[in-house]
């Protein structure tokens, strides 16, 4: 029986962002909206994906360039 360790590395990675992503958005803002309400609890989530886009943009830009490099070493 083989384990392939990169594959669960991955996974592992993949399963702590998603958790860490939903801990901040519903305890977050669960918070913000308990101690300053509703409008409050909006800001805060626009600030928080504002907050995201750049890293998203990041780690487009990171794939990309990976996705590329992977290309031109076949050739």
């Amino acid at each position: 029986m083989t384990r392939d360790l990169r594959k669960y590395i991955q996974d592992t990675n993949v399963r702590l962002i998603i958790g860490a992503l939903i801990l901040l958005f519903v305890v977050g803002l669960g918070l913000i909206w308990w101690f300053y309400g509703f409008g409050a609890a909006v800001f805060g989530f626009l600030c928080m994906l504002g907050a995201l886009v750049p890293i998203g943009l990041i780690l487009l830009l990171l794939n990309l360039s990976d996705w590329i490099l992977k290309r031109a070493g076949r050739d």
